[in-house]
């Protein structure tokens, strides 16, 4: 990983050379790297804008398939009634799950962010050594 670590500091420019590199010396290299640099967002593209379009086109497949098993019975209106309100209620957990994990994510990010500033403020108490050099350190002592 220090090696991504040292191509991310270097940017963009290192990044494409290497890519090209692996391309002229073994093709499946560069392509496994071309599709590393997509996935993971080096490239400038946003793939974290494609994982929440695929969460809400999930979400919207979910709501039409619903939407089409609703109108399809059963027969057994008692069935039905049953597996609306189950349906119904394994959606709201899923709900509650999610905003959980978010409310869990926040709380953590705070701890952290507390943590950080904790520390921050007791680093900021304790003096620390001067670049500056003493005021007396360049001069030569009088005599007489």
């Amino acid at each position: 990983m220090e090696l991504v670590q040292t191509l991310d500091d270097y940017g963009k420019p290192a990044w494409i050379t290497l890519m090209v590199v692996s391309f002229i010396v073994f093709w499946p290299i560069g392509l496994a790297l071309l599709f590393y640099l997509i996935w993971s967002g080096r490239m400038g593209c946003k793939s974290r804008d494609w994982k929440n379009k695929a969460e809400h086109r999930k979400k919207a497949e979910k709501m039409w398939n619903r939407a089409r098993t609703t109108f399809r019975s059963t027969g057994n209106a008692a069935f039905d009634e049953y597996r609306e309100e189950t349906l119904r209620r394994l959606e709201d957990e899923a709900e509650e799950f999610r905003s959980f994990l978010e409310r869990l994510r926040a709380a953590r990010d705070k701890v952290e962010f507390d943590q950080f500033m904790e520390e921050r403020k007791s680093n900021g108490d304790k003096p620390e050594k001067s670049d500056k050099p003493d005021d007396n350190a360049g001069t030569v002592p009088q005599t007489g």
